[in-house]
């Protein structure tokens, strides 16, 4: 008998367990095309069920990438580019040519240039380890660039299979949909979410040639911010306008506070501007420095949310880590959540976030 898979997240179908990922009640075996419980009541209910996959199961799922003759699409998100970046990618890929793709390009401000952008991600990329074939940037949600990316995949893949790879939540789904719109006119056969780990194995789409475009499980990067907030904060952290940036003249000693995610303090250097490139929904508070720990504790859960007043006692504490800003313009990145433009050299600040969420300093990206 012939395996049946889900369209939409690529999990094996089955009857028994609806604990178990791949489960369709069997009324909706008859159906075509055939789509698991779980990816049903996300379509259409935008409800979350969570599924027993470790780690460990997707890096399997991805190993065998290596070890193919194929076309790598690496979708990294550009607004978190550090915090959706896959370390270590060379071992997923091997010896394949990799496209590296910036999604969700239109949530920057329109002031920035693709061309500079481009520039740096080739930049960053190149001190990850990784020299890709070539570098794009695209929108799936709004379908920006994808004709010029599907006619490169068409062009670089050399009758190859191509694997579409990338952490949770970049897009990857998004991105396929509109590929396969563009080529064949049909809408939203992947399902897609701003909830982590929606595929949950490899999802075969067959090309013309007799090769295929592959979805692939997104791997967990525990350092984000994502994995910290309750579900129904996911949204705040995936911004669908384009973000507007925020500047603050802030003296020696000051904090700016980041809803209750995280924290921004500015130790010395004299006075001086900063740029906050954080979503919109996020109340940007600011207080003395010698304030914020108990400013933090009296209003966390409320003034500054989330997390909410229910889940404020089992929210992790803030950790610091501390920088000094060198001769160009620097950005100290809240992995997940956005970051905080410094524009001057020899700025002593520090950033705060959930123990376990990484927060670093880059060459500005804007």
């Amino acid at each position: 008998m012939t395996e049946l898979v889900c369209i939409g997240c690529g999990a094996e179908i089955q009857s028994e367990n609806p604990a178990e990922p791949g489960y369709a009640p069997p009324a909706a075996l008859k159906r075509e095309p055939i789509i698991c419980q779980r990816c049903f009541r996300l379509k259409n209910y935008n409800e979350i069920q969570d599924v027993p996959l470790t780690d460990d199961d997707f890096l399997k799922i991805l190993h065998g990438v290596g070890q193919s003759d194929s076309l790598i699409v690496k979708i990294v998100d550009i607004f978190d580019f550090n915090g959706s970046w896959i370390s270590g990618i060379q071992r997923f890929v091997g010896n394949n040519p990799v496209l590296l793709v910036g999604n969700k390009a239109d949530i920057l401000p329109k002031s920035v240039k693709h061309q500079k952008l481009i520039q740096w991600m080739k930049r960053e990329a190149k001190e990850n380890g990784l020299k890709p074939l070539d570098v794009f940037l695209a929108s799936s949600s709004r379908g920006q660039g994808i004709k010029e990316l599907t006619e490169a995949i068409e062009q670089y893949r050399e009758g190859r299979d191509v694997y579409v790879v990338g952490c949770t939540n970049v897009g990857k789904s998004t991105f396929i949909n509109r590929i396969i719109k563009e080529v064949s006119g049909e809408n939203d056969v992947i399902t897609t979410s701003h909830y982590p780990g929606t595929t949950l194995d490899l999802i075969e789409i067959p090309l013309d040639d007799g090769a295929a475009l592959y979805d692939t499980p997104g791997i967990i990067n525990h350092h984000q911010m994502a994995h910290y907030v309750e579900k129904q904060d996911l949204k705040l952290l995936s911004p669908r306008k384009e973000i507007k940036p925020v500047v603050f003249q802030l003296n020696e000693n000051q904090t700016l506070f980041f809803g209750g995610l995280a924290r921004f303090d500015y130790i010395s250097g004299g006075r001086s501007s900063v740029v906050c490139y954080i979503p919109s929904e996020l109340y940007i508070h600011r207080t003395k420095r010698e304030n914020a720990d108990e400013f933090y504790e009296k209003h966390k859960g409320e003034l500054l949310q989330p997390p909410h007043l229910e889940n404020a006692e089992d929210f992790p504490e803030l950790v610091p880590f501390t920088f000094t800003t060198g001769e160009e313009k620097m950005d100290i990145v809240f992995s997940g959540m956005g970051w905080v433009t410094v524009n001057e050299p020899g700025k002593k600040v520090a950033g705060y976030a959930p123990k376990g969420v990484h927060v670093t300093i880059r060459k500005s990206l804007i």
